[in-house]
């Protein structure tokens, strides 16, 4: 039924042992995440590629999300990609991309269909080249019809990245924003990243000083169209007004990197990924990896899974990377430890684990067993130069671990 939660995602957010008030928002933002939540996933690959070290021939474990980033770790070349993920769109976006890997005829339609995902002879490719290869829960997925009726498949012909609950979420921060004649899309007409500082300070920054915004963001609910649970809330605060922190996380979106390097801005600003050739793109829409994504998008297996679960399945030492994006956000203790022993068994020498965290600091010491913390070698200082340079700017933290020698 459409109003009840995945119970996979309502095990993972809910907080039994919490007030009922916590509950219920927890219950509120699983239900809100039981749809496509992130059409385009906001941790930056090529930061992970480097903190991974992915070696050809390495297995990896991954949280799916929207798929960009499994997608894009094939670039260097390993062995097999196990991508788990608790919301059932998701699962069904992965296994869409992987199959038009394979099976779109060439780079152009492969690039209209993600990189620009707003053409309509996109669905005349994916009714004859991807459907017919298509599991049949996805298929389902896709020719199905969302809240409001439209087929799910034609986000691909008007715009698929206006779409989902982040999607949604952007669209509404245009709007307030238009709503006090600030145009957001004004920033993508910056040539500089001097330019972009400019438009940042004049029109953007004092927007987050009036009443009315940060009345909205002080409500744990107003955060779910980030994928933002209530648990999490609080971690992203640290304690300060929402608003002042929500400002600063803009801040590096718009002012650390040049525009013209940076999707992330341009899905922010823009609600799509730049036209044209020189526009930026996650590794696995660009044109010099496509060949290589094409032949080895057949070693992504994409289940619908708990990480911990999955791993619990798989032999010892038998994984060399880890990627859990920020759900350990929302873990409890046991969960955290539950995750850690599976990964301290499954790990091979050498095996690295990256993570991100909604506040700066890792998550991990005073929450983990000591027995199991001790495994593993926390790399602080590349840790803080991987967060500086993550272009998506959302999280607070980029975290790496490595496992020490026994």
């Amino acid at each position: 039924m459409a109003s009840q939660p995945n119970r996979k995602i309502a095990a993972a957010v809910v907080r039994e042992d919490a007030e009922q008030k916590q509950r219920l928002l927890d219950r509120a933002f699983a239900l809100a995440f039981k749809g496509l939540v992130y059409a385009q996933i906001w941790e930056d690959p090529v930061v992970d590629m480097e903190a991974l070290a992915i070696e050809p021939g390495n297995r990896i474990a991954t949280i799916a999300s929207g798929g960009c980033n499994a997608l894009s770790y094939l670039t260097a070349d390993p062995a097999e990609i196990v991508a788990v993920d608790l919301n059932t769109a998701h699962v069904a976006l992965n296994n869409l991309k992987r199959v038009a890997a394979q099976r779109l005829p060439d780079y152009e339609s492969f690039r209209r269909f993600f990189a620009e995902a707003d053409s309509v002879a996109n669905i005349a490719d994916y009714r004859t080249f991807i459907r017919p290869h298509l599991d049949e829960t996805s298929r389902r997925y896709w020719e199905g019809r969302d809240l409001v009726g439209r087929r799910r498949i034609n986000g691909f012909a008007s715009g698929l990245y206006k779409r989902g609950l982040l999607g949604n979420f952007i669209g509404l921060a245009h709007l307030i924003a238009r709503m006090h004649r600030i145009d957001l899309k004004q920033f993508l007409d910056a040539k500089t990243i001097e330019e972009q500082r400019a438009i940042f300070d004049e029109k953007f920054a004092p927007f987050f000083d009036r009443k009315l915004i940060r009345w909205i963001t002080d409500q744990r609910s107003s955060l779910f169209g980030l994928g933002i649970p209530p648990a999490q809330y609080d971690a992203l605060a640290d304690g300060k007004p929402m608003a002042d922190v929500l400002r600063g996380r803009l801040e590096k979106l718009a002012c650390d990197f040049p525009l013209e390097e940076n999707y992330f801005a341009w899905q922010a600003f823009g609600r799509a990924y730049g036209k044209g050739k020189a526009a930026p793109l996650p590794p696995y829409l660009q044109a010099g990896h496509y060949a290589a994504v094409r032949a080895r998008a057949e070693r992504v297996t994409m289940l619908h899974a708990n990480m911990t679960d999955m791993l619990a399945a798989n032999d010892a030492a038998s994984f060399d990377r880890y990627i859990f994006l920020d759900a350990q956000d929302w873990m409890s203790d046991a969960q955290l430890a539950a995750l850690w022993t599976e990964v301290t068994r499954t790990a091979r020498p050498g095996a690295r684990v990256l993570f991100r965290t909604a506040a700066e600091p890792t998550l991990l010491p005073g929450r983990l067993p000591d027995d199991l913390l001790r495994r593993w070698d926390y790399r602080e200082d590349a840790s803080l130069d991987y967060t500086r340079r993550d272009r998506s700017a959302i999280y607070g933290g980029v975290h790496l671990y490595v496992l020490k020698d026994a």
